[in-house]
């Protein structure tokens, strides 16, 4: 028997204009930073990197915003990794998700996200957005690095180290435009983050999976 829904307001204002301004500027950093090693001509090597420059030190503003946003809100509790309910959570996306069973995980707005995608966001928040931004800063700032003593830093290796950011980027973005199709419709999770409303299992059920032991 299917779990009753009910709509509860489940992303602020600020979270979805984060999500999107994200969204934006990644997508323009892939494909400034792709034409740019060369892989194809779209806007011309110096727009590219124009364009590239830009969006890189707009993304760490902004990615300085969200720290400090879910520090002062206390949403940093959404990104606490757990184990509880891990393995029935990767049984459902590899096999309960074709068969209609409900998500073992349900959404609330204490608990946005399900014990894999907290570790999923968790390590793209503390290890591989700040890598990616580290190593596209010292990138950026190359003619800099004799007055930044940084001579013992090779331009190769830190170049390798960027676009192997790249590429787990852009393949967390294709399993993310996947997972987004998952909802109880194919436009759900796409709703509501435009919107904030999602539809959610009832609020008894949503509360018992933390419990689970």
């Amino acid at each position: 028997m299917a779990a009753k829904q009910e709509i509860i307001y489940l992303y602020s204002r600020y979270e979805r204009l984060w999500h999107w301004l994200q969204a934006l500027l990644i997508a323009l950093l892939l494909v400034t930073g792709f034409e740019i090693h060369g892989e194809f001509s779209l806007l011309g090597f110096q727009t590219a990197v124009e364009i590239h420059n830009f969006a890189g030190l707009a993304w760490l503003i902004a990615f300085t915003f969200f720290v400090f946003w879910i520090f002062t809100t206390g949403e940093w509790r959404q990104y606490v990794p757990t184990s509880r309910k891990m393995l029935e959570v990767m049984r459902y996306y590899a096999v309960g998700i074709f068969r209609g069973e409900p998500h073992p995980v349900p959404k609330r707005r204490e608990a946005k996200h399900n014990p894999l995608q907290r570790l999923t966001y968790l390590a793209l928040a503390a290890a591989l957005l700040p890598v990616q931004m580290v190593t596209g800063f010292l990138y950026w700032g190359y003619n800099s690095w004799s007055a930044w003593q940084l001579g013992w830093l090779s331009l190769g290796t830190l170049a390798f180290l960027h676009m192997a950011g790249a590429f787990a980027i852009l393949s967390f973005l294709v399993v993310h435009l996947y997972m987004i199709t998952t909802g109880h419709r194919v436009l759900t999770h796409t709703k509501a983050m435009i919107t904030g409303w999602e539809d959610v299992e009832e609020g008894a059920l949503v509360a018992s999976w933390e419990k689970a032991t």
